[in-house]
Formats: C-alpha cells, structure tokens, sequence
C-alpha cells in the first residue's frame, strides 16, 4: 500500500455519473479522504472555474482546482497558474471555424464568451448551468492583444462529420503551436501548446511538495492518459476505452458503480 498524498480525480465521466451527479457513497468516500485523512483531492477538469467549484462546495473541499485541462490552476478566484492562446493563433482557428459553418467558444479565467446564442451554446449551458457572455469578437481580439493575453480555451461544437474535418484541418495547419483533441464526436476542445493535465499537476506537486509517486489519478478518457500515465498510481475507470484501460496500473469499476469511490477505499481508506 503507497504512501499516497494527492489524488487527482477527473470529473466528467469519473467523478459524476451518466446523470451528471455525484452519488452519495462518493462524496462519503472523498470527504474521508480530505478530511480524515488530510489527503488533498484535486479536481481535474477542461472546465472553467464555474463548471467546478460547485462540485468544490458539494463534496466539501477546498483546494486548488485544475480547469480547462491545465490551462488554469483557480484558487478561490486567485490565479496560480494561467497560461494562455497567443491572439494570433485564435485568429487562425477562428477564420478556420467559420469557413466551416462551426460553433466558437472561447474561454478566459472564469468568463465563457460566444459570438450568438445558437443551439450549440444552448445545449452546453444547459448543461453546465452556466450562461456565457455574447460578445463582439473583433473586440474581444483587440483587447486581448493589448493587454498581451488571451483565452484559456476554444472550444469547437458540431456534428460529427464537421469536427473531424475540424480536426484534420486544424492539426494540418496549427498543431505545432496548440494542443487540440475532440473530447467528444462534436466537441473540439483546443488549448494552449505543452499543457496537459500532468503539467498542471506537477506544478501543484512543487506548491504542496509532493512527489509523483505519492499521487493517485483516476480518470477515464484520452485526455486523463498522460496523468494517469505520470502519477504514482494511475487508475482508468470501467467505463473507460480499451486504450486508457491499457495503460492504467487498475482498473475500477464505472462512474455508475461507484469507481471513484472504490478506489479510493481499496488504496486510502483500507
């Protein structure tokens, strides 16, 4: 049994169950661990802030939290991390995006802009029961590069068939400066270059000085493989793809069974 003192817990399909909640044995279990047991529970997510620190107050923590995939380390509204998409290359992906006919989001800090209120923007609001900002991009651009920053995230939404033209489009063309990968058939989530998960994490091991091995991540999709791959115990869940399960050191049972949870009796609370 490791000596572990982070756990590192994906959120969409491992935290939550397929009705998008927490069950009440999972918020037992990882309030043991937090609480009793003094081991900080890191939520890891491409979400903003506010898609987050709600999930923070239900299960009764008080961390850091990882959003938009390592983008942005948000403590209570400080910053301890923000890395950012050069202005620049937005422009590219935007010119790209709407030659397509294809939903933009951009996100920044805590803010969620779009351009109108399309159905796509419906469908992600309800959601995540969060309302986004409709804004002039064109303003948005000059602001930004003024103030020599930018979005945290893009975030491309369309049917299947465009995403995948999305993709094959935009790593032709911009690959070496982004880190773009569909999270979903319709969804294209695009971040700032080199961050990951992991480098997120590593940042938080240097803060609380952790070291890998002490660490325990569970998720279960392709953007959770390189933490899972990097922590000390990395844990795909049952509803995981074969090729996340593969390089996983256990499997646990599925978002719907409780995985989250068993895991962290069989490895913390046994």
């Amino acid at each position: 049994m490791g000596n572990f003192k982070m756990v590192c817990l994906d959120i969409d399909g491992t935290l939550l169950d397929s009705r998008h909640e927490i069950s009440d044995k999972t918020k037992q279990v990882i309030q043991n661990v937090a609480n009793q047991k003094y081991i900080p529970v890191i939520l890891v997510s491409a979400r903003m802030p506010k898609g987050m620190s709600f999930l923070q107050k239900e299960l009764n923590i008080v961390q850091p939290i990882i959003c938009y995939s390592g983008a942005l380390i948000w403590n209570h509204g400080d910053l301890l991390l923000d890395i950012t998409i050069p202005v620049s290359d937005v422009k590219k992906v935007y010119t790209i995006v709407k030659n397509l006919g294809i939903h933009i989001s951009l996100y920044k800090d805590d803010e969620w802009y779009i351009e109108e209120m399309d159905e796509w923007a419906k469908q992600e609001s309800e959601i995540t029961s969060i309302n986004p900002a409709i804004s002039d991009f064109s303003n948005l651009f000059t602001m930004w590069e003024q103030g020599n920053t930018g979005p945290n995230k893009i975030l491309c939404m369309a049917e299947s068939h465009k995403i995948h033209q999305l993709d094959v489009k935009i790593n032709d063309y911009l690959s070496s400066y982004l880190n773009i990968y569909p999270s979903k058939p319709t969804y294209l989530e695009i971040m700032p270059k080199h961050t990951t998960k992991t480098s997120a994490i590593e940042f938080l091991c240097k803060e609380f000085d952790i070291l890998k091995n002490e660490i325990i991540a569970i998720g279960d999709n392709y953007n959770d493989m390189n933490m899972i791959e990097f922590a000390g115990l990395g844990i795909a869940m049952g509803n995981a793809p074969e090729q996340v399960k593969q390089i996983a050191n256990d499997i646990t049972f599925s978002n719907d069974e409780d995985g989250v949870a068993e895991a962290l009796k069989k490895y913390i609370l046994s």
